[in-house]
């Protein structure tokens, strides 16, 4: 089973849980294969799960942030178009 858990101090935890078979014996590569694209579905399966929890609690801290009379600072399209590449001039 693959899991995944999620806690913070200002949103509800979630956790995730995601089948995944058990590797058959003997391996050949037809099985080898089988089981990899299960795996493969699996992990892909939890992280489209995962990104809709992370930006539904994100979605709560703007409210929260608005509710509270705070600006939201953060550029969420640049933030968007951005993800998972490296910014450069951004100091870490």
């Amino acid at each position: 089973t693959l899991t995944s858990s999620y806690t913070s101090p200002t949103n509800a935890p979630f956790t995730t849980a995601e089948s995944i078979p058990a590797p058959p014996t003997p391996l050949d590569a037809a099985s080898k294969a089988k089981y990899l694209a299960a795996l493969r579905a699996s992990v892909s399966s939890a992280q489209d799960k995962i990104n809709r929890e992370l930006t539904a609690r994100m979605e709560e801290d703007k409210k929260r942030e608005e509710a509270a009379g705070l600006k939201h600072t953060v550029d969420d399209e640049k933030e968007e178009e951005n993800y998972g590449e490296e910014v450069q001039g951004e100091e870490e």
